[in-house]
């Protein structure tokens, strides 16, 4: 998912993208493993999409500080 589709998403929505992107993550860690992984290059986009949900969620934070 790119930044600017997550920037559209709540931060209800955002928490709850970063918590299935850990789950999935640890299923393909899991599968990696036991050596039935077969898209490795998921295991990449799941670390980038996590890091830009929390980037986006700090960003919120530091305006909201701002603001206040």
């Amino acid at each position: 998912m790119k930044a600017n589709e997550m920037r559209e998403l709540s931060n209800g929505d955002l928490e709850k993208l970063i918590n299935d992107a850990k789950q999935e993550l640890f299923n393909l860690r899991f599968q990696k493993s036991v050596g039935k992984l077969t898209n490795t290059a998921r295991v990449h986009i799941l670390k980038k999409d996590i890091a830009r949900a929390k980037t986006i969620l700090h960003e919120r934070t530091l305006i909201a500080e701002a603001e206040a």
